[in-house]
């Protein structure tokens, strides 16, 4: 089938690809020596008690606030959760989400698998050995994660897998909610945890993505060494280059919060009014839905700052921002809990999470009170790997101020300008033109046989019972489907049905040679039970968008 679309006039630039510098590992202060380092109103020095006790609270803080926001979970999308509306918490709350939808956790349990990966293999484990523990986990899987798996199963090395050519996911904010273990083993000391996370975040995630995990966990470290909300945002903020979009975006909540100190909702208004624009997600680009890691890190740091160290308040805060609610929280808790400790955790908030304490999550050998053991076996060892003094029960935390990671930025001279609306299943063939320098499909691999109870019956028998949906019956069909751009072909792709090894968009490029094109889909092995079902068509331009309403 042939579809013309739209064509969009734009002007011709030259077009700047992914920008990647190297990192910077010095500066005129010396930092990353430790000389002048500014300890002034730090505590670096914790009994191991109160590392285990900030360890726990770290966990047990996360754990809580996925809960907190699990029913308004991306119920509220560029909007406001407001106070009229009352978010519930009772006795048994954990323990109802628990049994209802265990994969409400997955900010726990993905964080958990790197937790088990450096247990297995050490504190220095190198990238590709984490990337090939990641790409075999067993659970569901979405956006920049899936991307990573699926291009890891296909034969690509990390960071490529999380570059934003490969992966179309890579400034969504995945790494950003499972970086949390990373902080926890590295207490005060950002620059480690930036190491850490240079390792396990490029397999994901790239850019503002990466730079999500980055902010994150040092904050979770520097909650470690001082009670000042304020004071772990702006260090935190340090490790992230001046001149990215993220640091820019986080900037201004600061800016922000410092105008209107006492209405966190004008420094919403205006965070939605200058970066609520998602570029990359092609289940968010012109749409409400926004998973971007700037604009969720954005709602995190307005939870912090306005919460102003107060668990509760800063919890419900970074809920009532919206969008992804539950990783939002659950980072504002984690960080907060670490800062008090799980001793100081309202019981209001502890009581009902001791009840799933001893359990293990969904897919995994690994629970909460698992987790407060190795992180904190973890920490000790990082700490005397960086040169901390850990003498009887007295730890000597090696603090040094923090230098900026890589510079990254993605999509950069890649604005999307259309979004068409395609509505097709593609049985064999599929050509369509558009004017621009990129395009990304949006749909998904579907499987045309009738869902009836023998159906159901015949294949769990023959490929196994344990399924997330249809997809994941095990079903062992892989399209093949071979793409050309203006007559020419550009590569083959191929689209598993079973879910842990799906590829999430059927095809897309960037960075082509701004001007018309014309892309076909060859389906090879194209089957009458299978179809490829596409929903939407984004394209993007080297120029950015103008309006043409006169003025």
């Amino acid at each position: 089938m042939r579809i013309k679309l739209r064509n969009v006039s734009l002007l011709l630039v030259t077009a700047i690809g992914f920008s990647l510098l190297a990192a910077s590992c010095s500066n005129k202060n010396n930092n990353a020596t430790g000389e002048n380092s500014n300890t002034e109103g730090l505590t670096t020095s914790l009994t191991t008690e109160q590392l285990k006790d900030k360890i726990k609270g770290g966990w047990a803080g996360q754990t809580i606030g996925v809960v907190y926001g699990a029913p308004v979970e991306f119920k509220y999308q560029g909007s406001i959760i407001d106070e009229y509306q009352v978010i519930p918490w009772d006795e048994h709350y954990v323990k109802y989400w628990w049994d209802k939808k265990p994969g409400l956790f997955d900010d726990i349990y993905t964080d958990l698998n790197f937790v088990n990966v450096f247990e297995k293999y050490g504190i220095n484990a190198n990238m590709d050995t984490i990337a090939s523990y990641w790409a075999n986990t067993a659970y569901h899987l979405a956006h920049a994660n899936q991307a990573s798996r699926y291009n890891i199963l296909r034969g690509l090395k990390p960071p490529q897998t999380g570059h934003w050519l490969n992966n179309p996911h890579a400034d969504d904010l995945d790494f950003q909610i499972e970086s949390d273990f990373i902080g926890l083993m590295a207490p005060g000391m950002l620059n480690k945890a930036t190491e850490i996370a240079d390792r396990v975040g490029h397999i994901m995630n790239s850019g503002d993505g990466w730079y999500g995990g980055v902010y994150m966990a040092s904050m979770y470290s520097m909650a470690f060494v001082t009670n000042d909300v304020n004071r772990i945002v702006s260090e935190a903020l340090k490790t992230i280059p001046a001149g990215t979009q993220f640091h820019s975006c986080i900037a201004d909540v600061v800016k922000w919060h410092s105008q209107y100190p006492g209405d966190w909702k004008a420094t919403w208004f205006e965070l939605e009014k200058k970066w609520n624009k998602d570029v990359g997600c092609p289940k968010g680009v012109y749409l409400s839905f926004n998973i971007d890691a700037k604009i969720n890190s954005a709602y995190t740091t307005i939870g912090l700052l306005y919460g102003q160290g107060n668990y509760t308040k800063s919890v419900d805060i970074a809920t009532r921002c919206g969008q992804d609610a539950d990783c939002n929280a659950a980072s504002v808790g984690g960080i907060l809990g670490v800062m008090t400790g799980y001793s100081g955790l309202p019981d209001f908030w502890l009581k009902p999470l001791q009840e799933i304490e001893a359990l293990n999550f969904e897919g995994t050998e690994m629970s909460l009170a698992k987790a407060y053991e190795l992180s904190y076996k973890h920490a000790l060892e990082v700490l005397e790997s960086e040169g901390g003094q850990i003498k009887d029960n007295l730890i000597e935390i090696p603090y040094k101020d923090a230098v900026p990671v890589a510079f990254e930025q993605n999509f950069e001279n890649t604005y999307p300008i259309a979004r068409e609306r395609i509505d097709f299943s593609i049985t064999k063939d599929f050509t369509f033109t558009f004017k621009g320098n990129g395009y990304i499909l949006y749909g998904n691999m579907v499987n045309r046989t009738k869902v009836d109870p023998d159906y159901i019956d015949r294949i769990a028998k023959k490929f196994g019972s344990e399924t997330f949906g249809l997809a994941e019956l095990n079903d062992p069909y892989v399209a093949e489907v071979e793409i050309y751009i203006d007559g020419v072909k550009d590569e083959t792709v191929y689209l598993p049905m079973k879910n842990t090894s799906r590829r999430l968009e059927p095809a897309w490029k960037y960075q082509l040679k701004e001007g018309e094109h014309e892309v076909t889909l060859k389906w090879v092995n194209a089957s009458e039970n299978y179809e490829i079902r596409i929903n939407d068509l984004v394209i993007y331009s080297e120029n950015k968008p103008v309006s043409n309403l006169p003025i």
